[in-house]
């Protein structure tokens, strides 16, 4: 039997399309209806490795674990990952494909791209109950529509119920919806069966009026109303970084100060997310060496393009400052193209990163980077070189990086010895800088509060030793927060009205 779908769409970005897709996954699974996620095009800078080593969406693979099936690269066949100005990384079930400006991409590409989609969209309908489809920006984009691949195009071809989400926050609702639906044509209107007004602050009376305009305006119904909820579910896109997680108090209020350098082609930055929630460490992001100051820990986060951003680095003056950061006794920690910016050389002979150059690092570590078009990608699992911490540990992650690195070996030692019998990145014999190509190492608690209870220690700080809750159990506990948030507020009735299908029972 073929799965029945629903999509969601929003009148622009960021309105809370992916969270409500999440939430719809972990409804219908608490609901014991065989659910999965499809988003057929993503651009995105935070990505997910499914456990085949393929790179997805990092919103699809949270929608997955809510939903809780694998994540497959059917789930977002199509990823781009924004590389230079107008030029993206084009990634295809999860693999590396091409590198693409936009115009190639929407000229030569857009229509070998629907075969693609489709099939993977008709495969997971074999195997599920219901198919959450995920859009992208607004289904009315004018200039967009013709080659378009992920709004009404895959609501058609999934023969989806489509619902409209708007964000009250950002202000302008009524006009966002009303101008949404006057921009499409006919027989898409007819595919939105309902209109979710999402992040409500304030009392829900106050807009009953308006709500009454709107059904009566369009004659679609209103099936939600859905108050502002800031919950710890990872972010998809660099609009997060000026979003509620990262919305702290100033550092001044912490007594652990942590720095990150808002690099211009930051990717997967939800690395650093657990560390706003370690007690007494504030997180602030900076992009000029006039808010540096004097961080405990000063963290340089992965990047799209390694070579552009170690350019910027020096342009800005952080090579510099850095270097006497490190001298005045703060940690400094890499994260994948972080890491290799902390290295001494970097050679890019295929000219993977751009034209083909070599450029010196920060030489913070002994390393030496070479570029590559083949691109690392997989899930991995490691223990902890000796002496970083007190304890032994493993430690699970992943790897997304282009470039291979080799370490001096007797200058540093490496962070992980893998179970695969590799050794991942460098430590400096003094032990204050670490760089890795390991994705989610803040997310393995346990090493987090006993790398931080070495900087309270060095502070004079007394050590945190409360119980540690696992990143799946918070994960899980976000999960169900969203999915009894969303289902409170959502008219869930008229939900599965749409898909044409019921709640099973629960045992």
């Amino acid at each position: 039997m073929t799965a029945q779908a629903i999509m969601v769409q929003g009148t622009a970005s960021d309105v809370g399309k992916s969270l409500i897709c999440t939430a719809l996954c972990r409804i219908f699974s608490n609901d014991r209806l065989r659910v999965a996620p499809f988003k057929s095009q993503n651009m995105a800078l935070n990505s997910f490795v499914t456990i085949d080593g393929g790179e997805i969406g990092r919103a699809q693979g949270v929608q997955a674990e809510a939903a809780r099936v694998i994540a497959t690269t059917d789930m977002n066949p199509i990823l781009l990952k924004p590389k230079q100005d107008m030029v993206s990384e084009v990634i295809v079930h999860g693999k590396h494909f091409l590198d693409m400006n936009a115009q190639s991409y929407r000229n030569d590409f857009v229509q070998e791209a629907m075969p693609i989609v489709e099939q993977s969209l008709r495969r997971l309908q074999e195997e599920h109950d219901v198919i959450v489809l995920e859009g992208a920006g607004s289904p009315a984009e004018i200039n967009l529509k013709a080659r378009d691949i992920v709004n009404m195009r895959m609501a058609h071809l999934a023969d989806a119920a489509v619902i409209l989400v708007a964000d009250i926050d950002r202000g302008g609702v009524f006009a966002s919806i009303i101008g949404t639906l006057a921009l499409l044509e006919e027989e898409e209107r007819k595919r939105v069966k309902g209109i979710v007004i999402n992040k409500f602050r304030g009392m829900r009376e106050l807009l009953d009026d308006g709500v009454k305009w709107l059904e009566k305006e369009t004659g679609i119904p209103v099936i939600g109303v859905i108050p502002y909820l800031d919950v710890a579910i990872d972010a998809e896109d660099s609009l997060a970084l000026s979003s509620l997680r990262f919305k702290k108090p100033k550092q001044g209020e912490f007594a652990i100060d942590v720095a990150v350098v808002s690099l211009p082609r930051i990717s997967n930055f939800t690395d650093i997310d657990p560390l706003f929630e370690e007690p007494d460490v504030g997180v602030r992001f900076v992009r000029s060496i006039k808010e540096l100051g004097h961080p405990d820990m000063l963290i340089i986060p992965g990047t799209k393009n390694t070579m552009a951003d170690l350019k910027w680095l020096r342009g800005k003056g952080f090579d510099e400052a850095i270097a006497g950061l490190y001298q005045q006794g703060s940690r400094i920690v890499g994260i994948c193209g972080g890491f290799q910016i902390l290295g001494c050389e970097l050679f890019d002979p295929e000219a993977v990163e751009g034209n083909g150059e070599t450029a010196q690092g920060l030489s913070l570590l002994p390393i030496k980077t070479v570029f590559h078009k083949e691109k690392e990608t997989r899930q991995m699992t490691g223990s902890l070189s000796k002496g970083i911490i007190s304890e032994a540990m493993t430690l699970s992650g992943y790897e997304i990086h282009l470039g291979r690195t080799e370490r001096e070996v007797k200058a540093a030692k490496p962070f992980l010895k893998l179970e695969d019998g590799r050794e991942d990145g460098a430590v400096s014999n003094d032990g204050r800088v670490l760089g890795t190509y390991f994705h989610g190492i803040f997310h393995n608690r346990a090493f987090t509060r006993a790398f931080m209870n070495q900087i309270r220690r060095q502070k004079g700080m007394k050590e945190i030793t409360d119980a540690i809750r696992s990143d799946a159990d918070r994960r899980e506990e976000a999960y169900n927060l969203l999915a009894e948030h969303v289902r409170s507020h959502l008219n869930m009735e008229q939900v599965y009205e749409l898909i044409q299908q019921k709640p099973l029972v629960k045992e």
